[in-house]
């Protein structure tokens, strides 16, 4: 098992930067692997990004591709999610989630979640 506390979010502005954390307890953290989904006022939690065990595959929504990006550090079992050129339509609840399965992309796979953090984002 691991737990999962985010950390990072905040407000910015349009066309800025944010780089989120999600730092796991637990000797396993390196057997998951990792995805961040996100949560906006009235729609349906979606995939954002995810990164396998090992970090040798990273994924991408259509949305974020070329704007975000997935790291993980093993030795400090932690996954980063690096925002740039953010857009008010980034704005959500951010949830780091934790699956020893392969369908990164569907959040019924994941076993383990984070408490969320607010990204906010001006116009």
């Amino acid at each position: 098992q691991v737990q999962l506390v985010e950390s990072g979010g905040g407000l910015v502005q349009a066309g800025g930067s944010l780089r989120l954390s999600c730092a796991a307890s637990g000797r396993t953290f390196s057997s998951y692997a990792m995805g961040w989904f996100r949560q906006a006022p009235g729609k349906e939690r979606e995939f954002v990004t995810a990164i396998t065990s090992r970090g040798a595959r990273t994924y991408y929504a259509a949305s974020v591709k070329g704007r975000f990006t997935i790291s993980r550090d093993n030795a400090k079992n932690t996954v980063y999610l690096q925002m740039n050129s953010l857009k008010p339509e980034d704005t959500a609840v951010y949830y780091c989630a934790a699956t020893g399965d392969s369908y990164y992309e569907d959040l019924r796979r994941y076993g383990f979640w984070g408490q969320g953090t607010q990204v906010t984002v001006s116009s």
